[in-house]
C-alpha cells in the first residue's frame, strides 16, 4: 500500500473537524504528501495522542495519519463519555473519512476504537484499503445483572455519566504506561447508558454480520486482556470468511498491545509491518 521511509515521524499538526450538530472534533495528522492515508482510531476513556506509537510507525512508513478524538472524549465537545445518538461515533469516523481522504485507506482501530472501525468499515468496504483491529471490543457478553441494569439506565437516565470500570493497572504490563495514563488529563472514566448501549449492541451486530467482511483484516488480539475478553475476537473471526481475516493471538500480553513492555511492542509492530508489506 505504501513504501518504506526510513527518515523520523514528523511531528502532528492539530486539526479540526465541525459536525452538522455543531460539535466539533480535534485532533492530529502526521502529513507525508502523496502517501497512503491512515486514520487510526482510538478506545474508550482516551484521546487520539495516546495513539502516537501506532501513528508515528505509520508515519515512517511513509503514511499519511490522521486521528481524532472520539467526541465527548480529549479535546473533542460534548459530555465525557456521552453520545447523542448510538450512531455518533460511526458516523464521525465516516465524515472523518470524507474530509481526509479521496483513495480507500488503511484504518486501524484499538478497543473501542476497533468496534468502531469494523462498524464502519462492514457499512462502507468500498472507502477501506484493509483495517487492523487492536485488541477490538467484540465481547457482548454481560451478566444478567448487568443486562437489567444497562436496560433500566437506557430507559431512565441514558445520558448520566457513571464510571467505565476499566482497571488502568491492566492496561500494560509497562509501568510507565500505566503512571502516564492515570496522570493524563485528558484521560477520562466516564460512560453513559446510551454509550454502553452502542458497544454492546454494535459488539453483537458486527459478529453477527462478521460473514459480510470485505476488507482484508489483521485482527491483533491480546491473550491475557484483562479489559476487553478475547472471545469476541474468536468468534468475529470463525464467523468471517475464510482468508479475509489474519488473526494473532499474543499469549501473556495485555489489553494495549501496541504499549505492551517489551519484547512484546516489538513483536506487535514487527507483525504489523509485515502484514502491511504484504498489502502493497
Amino acid at each position: 500500500m505504501t513504501g518504506i521511509s526510513a527518515s523520523p515521524a514528523p511531528a502532528p499538526q492539530t486539526i479540526e473537524l465541525t459536525r452538522p450538530d455543531r460539535a466539533v472534533l480535534r485532533g492530529l495528522r502526521w502529513r507525508c504528501p502523496g502517501g497512503a492515508r491512515a486514520v487510526v482510531v482510538h478506545g474508550l476513556g482516551e484521546h487520539a495522542a495516546r495513539q502516537r506509537n501506532v501513528a508515528e510507525f505509520l508515519a515512517r512508513r511513509g503514511f499519511d495519519v490522521v486521528a481524532f478524538d472520539h467526541r465527548g472524549h480529549g479535546r473533542s465537545d460534548g459530555a465525557r463519555g456521552a453520545l447523542r445518538r448510538s450512531e455518533n461515533l460511526v458516523d464521525d469516523l465516516a465524515a472523518i473519512v470524507d474530509s481526509t481522504a479521496s483513495a480507500p485507506i488503511l484504518l486501524v482501530g484499538h478497543s473501542m476504537g476497533g468496534l468502531v472501525a469494523l462498524r464502519y468499515a462492514l457499512a462502507h468496504p468500498e472507502t477501506v484499503a484493509a483495517l487492523v483491529l487492536s485488541s477490538p471490543a467484540l465481547d457482548p457478553t454481560l451478566s444478567l445483572g448487568q443486562k437489567l441494569l444497562l436496560a433500566t439506565m437506557s430507559r431512565l437516565a441514558p445520558d448520566l455519566a457513571v464510571g467505565n470500570g476499566l482497571d488502568a493497572s491492566k492496561i500494560s504490563h509497562d509501568p510507565a504506561v500505566v503512571r502516564a495514563y492515570r496522570e493524563d488529563p485528558l484521560v477520562h472514566d466516564r460512560i453513559t447508558a446510551r454509550l454502553a448501549r452502542f458497544i454492546v449492541d454494535g459488539a453483537r451486530d458486527a459478529i453477527e454480520r462478521a460473514a459480510m467482511l470485505a476488507v482484508p483484516t489483521l485482527l491483533l488480539v491480546a491473550g491475557d486482556d484483562r479489559l476487553v475478553s478475547p472471545a469476541g475476537s474468536r468468534r468475529f473471526a470463525q464467523r468471517a470468511p475464510r482468508g479475509r481475516v489474519d488473526e494473532r493471538v499474543y499469549e501473556g500480553l495485555w489489553h494495549e498491545l501496541f504499549n505492551e513492555s517489551e519484547p512484546g511492542r516489538t513483536r506487535v509492530f514487527g507483525d504489523l509491518g509485515v502484514w502491511l508489506d504484504a498489502r502493497k
